[in-house]
């Protein structure tokens, strides 16, 4: 004690029973082999009162401490505690103290015990103020990074030994003040996981799969407790979709969310993003591909409206009205106002001047008033009251590591508190801290809730061709129908409304037709004032919208008779992936429809042909992968009443054409051949799929592909099949057996196996060439339009050309393969088409493909030629990215030249 006494007299300025207390548990637990504790005390670098303030204001560093005197002889070596430390330093040291034991033993032992005693020395030179501002918040940033980096190069290494290693990595980024590496003392890392590319270990194995283990293993480490401390708390809502998001994303899904849904507040949490460990090129890809998103060029007029609403809605739901003047981070004033003030003009400005992309919010406001938006004095204030803000609460937070941002009612912590920051008494504490917080809401009030982007701009109606028209429908979506009272709110939100959707519509191949369409819609949405909120704070939302109606007739008409699809299909991952013929069957099973109630079925494929389009629209799938999924849809629909009308499944089911090759577009039919010895259930099945009720059809089934065509019988035998093709079939039906694939039914088997025998021995006839040559004529005489440039599904080089080059290889050379890219893939490994070539007729294909789905999808119907008139050429020129007609016609023509001079070249006799 006399000890402990003699110290005390020492250093006075912070006196307390818990100092004490602390001084006499060290003492007592001083290891015997060391220098003594009071000549350690006594010739402490930074000095005694330096022990003393930390253990007045930090009860979890007088824990460690006392458990841990190692730690206070470590901090005593004099290039400890004086001076700062790089991550290479930090790093070092970490594995000093593991020495030769492995830093991930015993649930990271060595780790969290580094961390506890890093967190030690920074609190330590923090109170002291041995270090600057700027040098705490690197510390701290860099401790998380080399605590997040030893964790998952740990998981990365023991998942690829023990479930295989994906040809795919992954990037961790931090957000928030991780990402801008300025970490409080208790602060969450928010975090976000990337892979670079979607792939298969094994069949059943998703890449997907192996980096959401990777993920889950790497949040489960720093989750869970340990008698040695605790890492750090990861939170992970900052991910698309929040916490209802997959944990982890390829870059490919990122690209799509962003690009599709991503909303103001995500645009402020990825201007802090920052690599931290992983893949550091699939990084630097991420940050550029997303660069035009996270910093707009042209952003949109109620950007810093939102950004004001957002900052409400956290005084509102999280703060509380009684905590707003004494929150220090999130209340009236606070650090969250000088961060959005900040961001606000990097989200205005840093497009056009790079130098503001930054995640540090001191070093981007310094750029900002160095640029000369934001007055010299203004930024200056700022600057003061963030450094002001962060060391109240530092002090806050030092005392337990708790993520706490309140100062304390009057009383005895608020006068230890006001001591520690240098303050004689409480009440010049709270009268600093009153004087900055309300600086800085006058400068966030003048940056982000009055000063808005000019609206003088006036609203452009030059793109419709009916301008009156266009005005007037405008003018009217903020008046009630039939002259019902609006309120002022709705007025208000349909001005923000009015330059985001003439914006979205000047993108449009018709804006006349989608604006139509969009003032329909709201009208039957019900609720517009929700509809156009709902809109205003997800501009992408307005947009996906715009496209749509742009893009089908036939898909706004169904959004107008339901617009609850609108959320329905946008929420959550509804339009992520595609949908298997199995899966189908599933959701198709819980519907409860029946063979007298169909209609479930029908409403069911309305509403999947839309989720498809949605994904065309969006880009979130390329053409042949969209195709599959009409397929699949239309298969699951056609097997699923089927099964309803015949449990028993008596008919064997062929699909053929584009529906046997799994490539059907929109408003296809389907071409299918019955094999049994009942014509009812076919007949009945194909009544109950083209019957059109108030949900629409199902498909109209086209069974001319049999034996005989119309005039013969719609069910026929296996029997009967081999005697007509081997006697009587013409070259083309057995040709058409390319593509045959049985979906169902009790001789699928035997069917396939007839159909490849009958087929292979057609490939051997001599005149082969000949007859596919002349039934290339007699389609585009039969079906032609006349003129061949429009035709560009039967004419010269067009489709179907394509497909008769393919087949004709393949029955040649005995490639049986019903997918036509699959086919034209399996001829280039069998080098029966080169590799160029191939890949010159995919590319010809694809594009013809495009427009044939272009055209189909507006009115969801069949169509086999290029619109006509001047006005239609435009519209679908734009609608096929091009700027005009004449533009498309280039690669259009190309496109058809190369499938004939391939045809040519490849297909001879």
């Amino acid at each position: 004690m006399a000890l402990v006494d003699s110290l005390g007299a020492a250093g006075a300025g912070f006196r307390s029973a818990q100092v004490e207390e602390t001084l006499v548990a060290l003492a007592a637990t001083w290891p015997a082999q060391a220098p003594s504790f009071g000549e350690t005390i006594s010739h402490f670098p930074l000095g005694e009162e330096a022990l003393r303030h930390l253990f007045a204001v930090s009860s979890i560093c007088r824990a460690r401490l006392v458990q841990q005197p190692e730690i206070l002889l470590w901090l005593a070596h004099p290039d400890v505690a004086a001076d700062r430390r790089g991550y290479g330093r930090m790093l070092t040291d970490l594995r000093n103290l593991a020495g030769r034991q492995s830093v991930a033993a015993d649930n990271f032992r060595i780790l969290r015990l580094w961390k506890g005693r890093e967190m030690v020395r920074i609190a330590l030179r923090e109170v002291t103020e041995a270090a600057p501002l700027e040098e705490t918040l690197v510390e701290l940033s860099q401790l998380a990074d080399i605590c997040l980096t030893t964790v998952f190069d740990h998981w990365n290494e023991e998942l690829r030994r023990r479930w295989g290693a994906p040809k795919s990595e992954l990037a961790i980024f931090g957000l928030g003040k991780l990402g801008g590496r300025e970490l409080n003392h208790s602060s969450d890392v928010d975090l976000i996981f990337v892979y670079s590319e979607e792939g298969q270990l094994s069949a059943n194995f998703s890449y997907h799969e192996w980096f959401t283990r990777l993920g889950n293993k790497i949040v489960e480490t720093f989750a869970a407790p340990d008698p040695a401390g605790s890492l750090f708390r990861v939170d992970l809502r900052l991910r698309p979709e929040g916490s209802a998001g997959p944990l982890v994303r390829s870059r490919a899904s990122m690209e799509n969310y962003y690009a599709g849904f991503g909303e103001t507040w995500e645009r402020l949490a990825l201007i802090k993003a920052r690599w931290i460990c992983g893949d550091r090129e699939l990084a630097y890809e991420f940050l550029r591909q997303h660069q035009p998103f996270i910093f707009p060029r042209n952003p949109t007029p109620d950007l810093l409206d939102e950004i004001a609403l957002i900052k409400r809605r956290i005084e509102r739901d999280i703060v509380g009205h009684e905590h707003l003047e004494r929150n220090v981070k999130l209340g009236v004033g606070g650090i969250r106002e000088i961060e959005f003030v900040v961001q606000a003009l990097q989200l205005l400005h840093a497009a056009r001047h790079p130098f503001l992309q930054e995640t540090s919010t001191l070093k981007a406001l310094r750029g900002i008033a160095q640029l000369e938006f934001l007055p010299q004095a203004d930024a200056a204030r700022l600057e003061a009251a963030y450094r002001f803000f962060r060391r109240v609460e530092h002090r806050l937070q030092i005392e337990a590591e708790q993520q706490t941002h309140t100062v304390p009612e009057p009383g005895e912590a608020l006068q230890l508190l006001a001591r520690s920051l240098g303050f004689a008494e409480e009440t010049a504490f709270l009268a600093a801290l009153r004087e900055e917080m309300q600086a800085v809401r006058a400068i966030f009030q003048r940056v982000v809730e009055t000063a808005l982007p000019n609206e003088a701009a006036v609203a452009d109606f030059s793109i419709f061709r009916d301008r009156p028209r266009a005005e007037k429908m405008i003018e009217q979506l903020g008046r009630g129908a039939a002259g019902f009272h609006v309120s002022p709110r709705t007025r208000q939100i349909v001005r923000k409304l009015r330059p985001l959707l003439l914006s979205s519509l000047a993108q449009a191949a018709d804006p006349d037709g989608a604006l139509n369409q969009f003032v329909r819609f709201a009208e039957a949405y019900g609720l517009r004032s929700l509809l156009f909120e709902l809109l205003v704070t997800n501009p992408r939302l307005l947009e996906l919208l715009a496209k749509t109606f742009d893009a089908s007739e036939a898909a706004g008409a169904l959004l107008v008779r339901r617009p609850q699809l609108l959320e329905e299909l946008t929420r959550g991952e509804t339009l992520d992936g595609s949908r298997t013929v199995a899966l189908h069957l599933e959701r198709l099973q819980s519907l409860g429809a029946t063979s007298l109630r169909v209609d479930p079925v029908r409403n069911y494929r309305r509403r999947e042909l839309l989720r498809i389009l949605l994904r065309e629209v969006l880009e979130l799938a390329p053409l042949p992968v969209l195709l599959a999924e009409q397929n699949d849809l239309a298969e699951a629909c056609l097997l699923f009443v089927y099964r309803l009308l015949d449990p028993n499944e008596g008919l064997t089911i062929v699909a053929l054409g584009k529906f046997g090759g799994r490539e059907i577009g929109y408003g296809a039919d389907l071409d299918v051949l019955f094999i049994g010895e009942d014509p009812r259930a076919a007949q009945q099945l194909i009544g109950e799929l083209a019957l059109s009720t108030a949900e629409g059809s199902l498909a109209m089934v086209d069974p001319r592909l049999r034996p005989e065509g119309e005039k013969g019988p719609l069910v026929c035998s296996l029997e009967t099949l081999r005697s007509y093709y081997e006697k009587r079939a013409q070259f083309w039906e057995l040709q058409a057996l390319t593509r045959a694939r049985a979906i169902c039914g009790p001789l699928r088997y035997e069917f396939a196996a007839l159909a490849r025998e009958l087929w292979r021995a057609a490939g051997r006839r001599p005149d082969l060439v000949r007859q596919i040559e002349s039934m290339l004529v007699r389609i585009a005489n039969d079906r032609g339009s006349g003129n061949d440039f429009y035709d560009f599904k039967t004419g010269i080089g067009g489709m179907i050309e394509a497909e008769f080059l393919v087949q004709g290889l393949q029955m040649r050379d005995g490639i049986w393969e019903p997918n036509f890219l699959l086919a034209v893939e399996k001829l280039a490994e069998k080098k029966i088409l080169e590799r160029s070539d191939a890949a010159s007729l995919r590319s010809a294909y694809n594009f013809l493909r495009a427009c044939e789905s272009v055209l189909r999808r507006w009115q969801n119907r069949g169509v086999s030629r290029l619109p006509a008139t001047r006005e239609e050429e435009a519209m679908f020129a734009r609608r096929m990215k091009f700027a005009s007609i004449e533009d498309f016609r280039l690669p259009y023509g190309r496109a058809r030249e190369v499938i004939r001079s391939l045809r040519l070249r490849y297909l001879v006799e």
